[in-house]
């Protein structure tokens, strides 16, 4: 397979920030490989793009956490142009002390947060370093800049998305690549729905009283960091709402 054009590859692209990554991109004439679990939902979101911003959209059903499938997917797609990575899949699993965590969920989130983010840049950095150019995106969290009770694990693995940014940008700047760390506040997605294992309940009242960030406010900023000149880069960005200063203070209407 062959292209001309330039593409942007977007992981966890079937809903929130990944979602609304690909819409603000579309919108700006960007043509995109989207990859997630759940093709239904990705194959809507093709449909959309294509039909209003008349842009390419290529979909691929990967399991970020098998490497097995990221080697698949790059053979599939190694002679495109990738000049941009948003690395933006990503979960919390559980919210407990250290004492009485699930292993399953601690193994959710190192392997799609970490091991996850590690193989698709391993993939798609040799392609950049071969053309001198291209830009990593890394979608992590004030999780990866702070800890709080019983975020022990997801807290870990986000710390390790912000160092792994932070040395990407070193390894990679002999090479011209732009490497940006992008770490949000408490933003309103499937996020909690997903660490609490479907309990909406108990995810709707993490944002009550909270204006929260919205996933189009997210991937405005990340639209924004592709659009610098050549000789700029972002290096690290830490995105709230208003109402909220850190992972502990906040102030919520009553």
């Amino acid at each position: 397979m062959s292209d001309n054009k330039a593409f942007v590859l977007i992981t966890g692209a079937s809903s929130g920030i990944g979602e609304a990554c690909a819409y603000a991109l579309a919108s700006e004439n960007r043509n995109l490989l989207l990859v997630a679990r759940r093709i239904d939902k990705l194959e809507k979101i093709k449909s959309e793009l294509e039909i209003k911003y008349k842009v390419t959209v290529m979909l691929f059903r990967t399991d970020l956490a098998n490497l097995a499938d990221i080697e698949s997917l790059f053979n599939k797609i190694r002679d495109l142009k990738i000049d941009v990575l948003i690395n933006n899949a990503g979960l919390a699993a559980g919210l407990s002390h250290i004492d009485d965590g699930d292993t399953d969920d601690w193994d959710r989130m190192i392997d799609t947060n970490v091991k996850g983010l590690l193989y698709v840049t391993r993939a798609v950095s040799p392609f950049m370093v071969a053309r001198k150019t291209g830009h990593i995106i890394n979608i992590s969290s004030i999780a990866g800049k702070e800890v709080y009770e019983n975020g022990n694990v997801y807290c870990a693995s986000k710390h390790a998305v912000d160092a792994l940014s932070r040395s990407m940008r070193i390894d990679l700047l002999k090479h011209n690549i732009k490497v940006t760390n992008i770490a949000p506040g408490m933003a309103e997605t499937e996020f909690s729905l997903v660490r609490f294992h479907g309990d909406e309940e108990r995810a709707n009242a993490i944002y009550k009283g909270i204006d929260a960030l919205k996933s189009e406010d997210v991937a405005e900023v990340t639209y924004y960091c592709t659009t610098l000149p050549e000789h700029v880069c972002i290096n690290d960005l830490v995105i709230t709402p208003t109402a909220q200063a850190n992972v502990m203070n906040s102030v919520r209407k009553m």
